[in-house]
């Protein structure tokens, strides 16, 4: 079961009323969580508003990184959903979904616990597009057998350990955090600044819009997602992941920002030489948020990319 919360959370009826694509929104209990997720092209609900939809749509799924919440995809789900069914849940901890036992906010503990989210809700994603960590969840998920997408598209995808003096002390200062009390209370507190916050997202290398910088802002100044974001970061393991990628036997399609500051492109470099048959697609002039800065353009790749994988999403536009 979820553990009780220890900090205050988001609230639906009071912080949820003007989230992106709030109409798109319910909540789904599985795994012994209440999620938040967003469902856009469902046949469900393109019968509700007399479009027509085939319901054998290809089914994405897609899953934000540390930190974030499904107003990442808040541009590109819309520009998906004429052709594919898309689930996007808040992950575990972040935004509106509730905040399990720590220990399940390991990498193999998220990924077991979105398998019992699809399982729930009876969605069967033919392709995962994750970002950041979103994509390391969806590697570990296809590498324990939790499911069995035809691919993973990875939008600048954290797989491999920092590096250096940072790589180091990264995964010990987290714990340290997480393991205080105050700590969540004092970084949302600290965060209260719109201009603390955008020195934030500058270093991303990304540039967006204010609907994103406000809804960051919204995330980052609540104690409950800034303590889902630290359990996160504490109990992640890429060590371990970076020994099994080369076992990945999904097709891999890796996106990556040029002027990505957070994961370095040739990140993604590295971990097409890992896995077999991986495609590496360098994006010009786009940071770690490249799908919030040029959603058109992602959703481009996403579509060309099913399209070659047989899926033939144009098929199914509105």
């Amino acid at each position: 079961m979820a553990a009780e919360p220890l900090v205050p959370r988001l609230d639906w009826s009071r912080d949820g009323l003007d989230w992106p694509n709030r109409a798109t929104s319910r909540f789904i209990d599985a795994g012994g969580l209440r999620w938040h997720v967003q469902q856009f092209g469902a046949p469900e609900a393109a019968e509700a508003s007399g479009a027509r939809r085939p319901p054998e749509a290809p089914a994405i799924l897609m899953l934000h990184g540390t930190g974030a919440a499904t107003h990442s995809w808040r541009d590109l789900a819309p520009r998906l959903a004429g052709a594919f069914s898309i689930l996007a849940p808040d992950l575990p901890g972040h935004g509106f979904t509730a905040m399990p036992a720590r220990r399940a906010m390991s990498m193999h503990g998220m990924a077991r616990a979105i398998a019992a989210l699809l399982q729930a809700s009876g969605f069967s994603p033919s392709i995962i597009v994750g970002h950041s960590a979103g994509a390391a969840i969806a590697a570990r998920m296809q590498l324990d057998g939790l499911v069995k997408p035809k691919a993973l598209i990875s939008l600048n995808g954290a797989f491999l350990p920092l590096g250096g003096l940072a790589g180091k002390l990264f995964s010990p200062a987290a714990q340290l955090l997480a393991s205080l009390g105050f700590a969540p209370q004092l970084l949302a507190r600290l965060a209260g600044d719109q201009a603390a916050i955008d020195r934030l997202l500058a270093s991303t290398g990304s540039t967006i819009d204010q609907t994103g910088r406000q809804g960051y802002a919204r995330l980052v100044r609540s104690p409950g997602h800034v303590a889902g974001a630290l359990a996160m970061m504490a109990n992640w393991n890429l060590d371990a992941l970076e020994r099994d990628l080369p076992r990945l036997e999904t097709r891999l399609l890796l996106l990556a920002g040029a002027n990505d500051l957070t994961v370095p492109p040739e990140q993604a470099v590295r971990v097409s030489r890992l896995v077999r048959g991986a495609e590496f697609d360098l994006l010009p002039g786009l940071g770690h948020l490249a799908h919030e800065e040029q959603p058109g353009l992602v959703a481009d790749r996403i579509t060309a990319f099913a399209r070659d994988l047989g899926l033939n999403p144009a098929s199914f536009a509105i």
